[in-house]
């Protein structure tokens, strides 16, 4: 078995190399469909929480994914090779049997803990490779010239705000799910205009678009959220998921009157509500869910928290009323419910719904003014928030910054250390039971390492200034927890009590898997760097987005065996630049995404600051591999 590492330093030569554009698909399927009336709003019928859902498989439901099979030129030996790597699903095991053939020869086999990739040292840009499992095959793939491929994207054409100003697009924050039920991501695009606001400043904003493209370009569909949607990172919260299980992922996000479906179609009615200083502070407003095949929307109810008087949110010009937050979570331990989320500066309002296929059901709804221990939930909401099981009973609880809001719409616990920018969730303590919280805070609070269980700190870092980004998760080899970076110091973390005493150059802002290692690179910006290996990737040709955050577009596993791919936009917006890994492993694991936490860090990714999604198990290589994890897969009704 070739050693994973050897690939290291002309695999990222090659990555850093990259400048030519691959157009895959030609990305120009236009708007269509009716020009119809949609019904308003109604209120979401409430249910009681399912205590025992009514599921005949066992485990949480998860995505009926294909292989994923993919085939990537890299450097090996010396010379060009072809790395050829494709999924294993969370529905199998270490045990399973992979055949994978060149051309129709059997050119490898993986069995028992051996890795789902292979390094062809004899494959060509022509060859055809195919993987057998059992009686199933996958569908021919020839590899790509490069270890990454571009998705062209249908720009928007510029445009003009009420006071004449122009304003422009460019691709920001993406998400992913299987829109028609094909087994394949598709990637849905937000369209971020260049006069974007921050809900503390004034100003008219352009349109907020979500687009929908399959992985070789096609365009399926446009959203149009019209003008009384303000543009910013917090308004618009988007979520992609198959919620109802019928093997197709569906599109959820607050609308209004003048939002348009995927099909033309119009939601509430004709009238504006924009103010002269460009901010939406009356009207109607709207949850709507879309099919995600069509983007043609299926139902949409009362938004839910609603704005009511915007003073009671804490001021009277619609900054804090208009702080919004969303996320995907097991609630019943079975299967994805929804949560729409207001406010965090002072009240906080969190409403959770099931989808049935037609209609959104409220589950329940937690509201910080509602007395009692509600109220220590107040003005701890943070920029973004992770939903985990983190007291271990198999339901997921909403870890809303420094409060968490049982699986029940009750209220866990609450540190009382206000208000923060950033919250991560994971095992990071793998020698501890359950798992942690690493947070930052505003006004001076420091950053913060706790038990997800029942909030207790276990570590404090004190800052004299607002501390304002934050990252954990197990970057350097040879540590027994994760690292805990934060942005107000150099200094790295480790565990309870300890500090690393080496140097750490890959940013705060990002982690990816990108190498054979299980240990996490950070990506900051364009650069991928990983402890043991340094800089393995500098990307050319794409920007990051999100001002000083530098954010991808996004990161998943969205194809191959586990590493991760990184969605970035083109300098110039034509297209997303999705980069795949050009280095082996000698680790077999379970697709991510099949791993729930994750997969629900990948939906709630887009969320305000965007955070990385993290696993519910610990990944280092002085560690025993997790277990496949106790699922199935969504089946087409």
């Amino acid at each position: 078995m070739k050693k994973t590492y050897r690939l290291a330093a002309l695999a990222a030569a090659i990555v850093m190399a990259m400048v030519s554009i691959v157009s895959c698909g030609d990305g120009n399927s236009g708007d269509s469909g009716s020009t119809g009336e949609t019904t308003k709003g109604t209120e979401a019928a409430t249910v009681a929480p399912t205590e025992e859902p009514e599921v005949v498989e066992n485990g949480r439901r998860v995505e009926a994914l294909d292989r994923g099979l993919t085939a990537v030129r890299t450097g090996y030996n010396g010379k060009i090779a072809i790395l050829v790597s494709w999924r294993s699903l969370g529905t199998e095991s270490r045990e399973t049997v992979y055949e994978l053939y060149r051309d129709g020869e059997l050119i490898y086999k993986s069995e028992k803990d051996m890795p789902t990739c292979f390094v062809d040292e004899d494959g060509t840009e022509k060859s055809v490779y195919t993987v057998k499992t059992g009686d199933e095959e996958t569908p021919g793939v020839t590899p790509y010239k490069y270890n990454y491929f571009d998705i062209k994207l249908d720009k928007p054409d510029p445009g003009k705000t009420p006071n004449g100003e122009t304003y422009t697009y460019s691709p920001n924050d993406c998400s992913c799910g299987d829109l028609d039920g094909d087994g394949q991501y598709e990637i849905v695009v937000k369209w971020e205009p260049s006069n974007a606001q921050d809900n503390s400043k004034d100003g008219y904003t352009g349109k907020v678009l979500l687009d929908a493209y399959k992985l070789d370009g096609t365009k399926l569909w446009r959203i149009d959220l019209g003008e009384n949607i303000r543009a910013g990172a917090h308004y618009t919260q988007f979520l992609v998921y198959d919620f109802d299980g019928d093997g197709k992922a569906e599109v959820v996000c607050k609308t209004a009157d003048r939002t348009f479906d995927g099909l033309g179609n119009r939601i509430g009615n004709d009238k504006k509500y924009v103010t002269g200083n460009g901010r939406i502070l009356s009207g109607p407003e709207y949850l709507t869910i879309f099919k995600g095949e069509t983007g043609e929307a299926i139902e949409t109810i009362d938004y839910d928290p609603p704005r009511g008087n915007v003073g009671s949110w804490g001021d009277d010009y619609g900054n804090r009323c208009d702080r919004f937050l969303a996320a995907v979570a097991y609630l019943d331990g079975k299967t994805p419910s929804l949560i729409m989320c207001r406010g965090y500066y002072t009240r906080a309002v969190l409403v959770a719904y099931n989808f049935d296929g037609e209609h959104l059901n409220r589950v329940w709804r937690f509201d910080s003014n509602d007395g009692g221990t509600s109220a220590r939930a107040a003005g701890q909401g943070n920029h973004n928030l992770c939903t985990a099981d983190v007291d271990g009973d198999g339901f997921d609880e909403i870890v809303y910054g420094q409060c968490c809001i049982d699986h029940d719409g009750t209220l866990l616990w609450s540190t009382n250390l206000g208000h923060g920018d950033a919250v991560h969730v994971g095992d990071f303590l793998p020698d501890r039971e359950g798992l942690e919280i690493w947070g930052c805070l505003e006004g001076s609070q420091g950053a913060y390492l706790a038990e997800a269980k029942t909030g207790r700190i276990l570590r404090k870092y004190s800052s004299n200034r607002d501390v304002g980004r934050a990252l954990a998760d197990n970057f350097i080899k040879g540590n027994d927890s994760a690292e805990f970076m934060c942005a107000t110091t150099s200094e790295v973390f480790v565990g309870e009590n300890e500090r690393f005493r080496g140097t750490w150059n890959g940013g705060l802002n990002f982690a990816v898997y990108f190498t054979g290692a299980l240990e996490r690179c950070g990506l900051d910006g364009t650069n991928v760097y990983s402890h043991e290996f340094g800089n393995v990737a500098s990307f050319t040709g794409v920007v990051s987005c999100n001002g000083s955050k530098a954010t991808p577009c996004l990161t998943a596993d969205l194809l191959g065996d586990w590493r991760e791919e990184i969605v970035m936009a083109l300098s110039n917006g034509s297209a997303l630049r999705v980069f795949m890994t050009g280095m082996e492993t000698e680790y077999r694991l379970p697709t991510l995404m099949h791993n729930t936490m994750y997969r629900c860090g990948v939906a709630n990714e887009n969320v305000a600051y965007n955070i990385p999604p993290h696993t519910d198990w610990f990944l280092d290589t002085d560690y025993p591999l997790p277990d496949y994890p106790e699922v199935y897969m969504a089946k087409a009704k």
